[in-house]
């Protein structure tokens, strides 16, 4: 089923490619450099990812970077491009706007082209600054239970850092800044603090940047599906080698005051049920859960967990398709109270891909958790 998924998901993509550089095709001059000039362009931003795929482990680490930016960019990119010849379409064929003002604009001459390319990259820029920009998001959350050491906790909480061949380490470093500017108690990661392959984070010793997150108890993390994606081995030993506490379907009490409960990812089909990493823990004393993907959200309810937090959807990184994530997830961005449990799912510290948001953020959480 998944390979079908991928293969329906492949055939879409390379029949919009298509379309939009068919429709690039009929506005361009009629001359053998133009129109060369725009196969190259579409061999290069296709290939690249094809490229990526197939044979990106292959490739010194600069080279897959390389293809990585460009394939997954105009992946977005081509999305934009899709829905702006589709609408064009749908209005002619609607005949909601006369036929001669309607190809004034959409239709056959440059101005058209341009005024395309010139929207779409304007909107692309605004979506990589937006990226750029980390939010910070202030959580202030009450519960009744007694946290003890002056009834008060701050946690940085963070989520899909997808460290890789995208997001390097002169990025990491400006978020180890950020975080150490808390001055958290505690630091925890929801998941996918790597992309897709450990190999770029080990060549440029990322593991020593993560090493500098200071907080009193410790920074502690789960798997999320992209550890399992690049080798659950391998993202293990990386993540413990770097000073983190990976927590795998287990629950570790913080100074006799608070549990932290980490669930494997729902990528490990054999991982183990909530109530199982719950049912023996003193109930009388504060339990927050890392869950990389929010799904069931009402086990935590059940289960009796004061602060869940997630990540995963990106909210959809880029709109339309946060409008989706909105529709799969009970909860696909942001606060939601279920009960007494506190639940908050993170669009990301990064993103998988091209550096878009668009309609979404990056961000880190700063959770004050306090007694009643």
């Amino acid at each position: 089923m998944k390979y079908l998924f991928f293969i329906i998901f492949l055939l879409l993509f390379l029949a919009g490619n298509y379309y939009v550089f068919y429709r690039a095709w009929t506005v361009i001059p009629l001359s053998v450099v133009t129109r060369s000039l725009l196969i190259g362009v579409a061999v290069v931003l296709i290939g690249s990812i094809f490229l990526l795929f197939l044979a990106g482990e292959h490739f010194p680490v600069g080279v897959t970077s390389v293809l990585y930016t460009i394939g997954t960019s105009w992946f977005f990119i081509f999305i934009y491009f899709l829905i702006f010849n589709l609408l064009t379409d749908l209005i002619r064929a609607s005949h909601l706007v006369p036929r001669d003002t309607l190809n004034q604009y959409t239709k056959d001459n440059w101005l058209s082209f341009g005024l395309t390319v010139g929207f779409i990259g304007l909107l692309m820029l605004c979506g990589y600054l937006k990226y750029r920009i980390k939010e910070r998001v202030d959580l202030p959350i009450e519960i009744t239970k007694t946290i003890g050491g002056g009834d008060s906790l701050t946690i940085v909480a963070l989520s899909d850092m997808h460290l890789g061949y995208g997001i390097g380490k002169s990025e990491l470093q400006q978020w180890v800044e950020l975080i150490n500017k808390e001055n958290p108690d505690i630091v925890l990661i929801a998941g996918d603090i790597i992309d897709s392959s450990v190999r770029p984070l080990i060549e440029q010793n990322m593991s020593d940047d993560l090493k500098k997150i200071k907080s009193k108890y410790g920074v502690y993390a789960v798997m999320g599906n992209h550890e399992y994606i690049s080798g659950a081995l391998a993202s293990s030993k990386f993540i413990e080698d770097s000073g983190i506490k990976l927590i795998r379907d287990s629950a570790v009490l913080i100074d006799s005051m608070f549990y932290i409960v980490g669930r494997d990812d729902k990528s490990n089909s054999n991982r183990k049920p909530l109530a199982a990493l719950t049912g023996s823990l003193d109930k009388s004393k504060p339990i927050i859960l890392l869950d990389h993907q929010p799904y069931n959200l009402e086990e935590a309810e059940n289960e009796g967990v004061d602060i869940q937090f997630s990540g995963h959807t990106h909210r959809g990184q880029i709109w339309p398709i946060s409008l989706i994530t909105d529709m799969i997830y009970e909860d696909s961005y942001g606060y939601l109270k279920k009960g007494n449990t506190n639940i908050y799912v993170s669009s990301g510290m990064g993103l998988w891909g091209g550096k878009f948001r668009i309609g979404t953020q990056s961000e880190y959480a700063v959770i004050k958790v306090k007694t009643k």
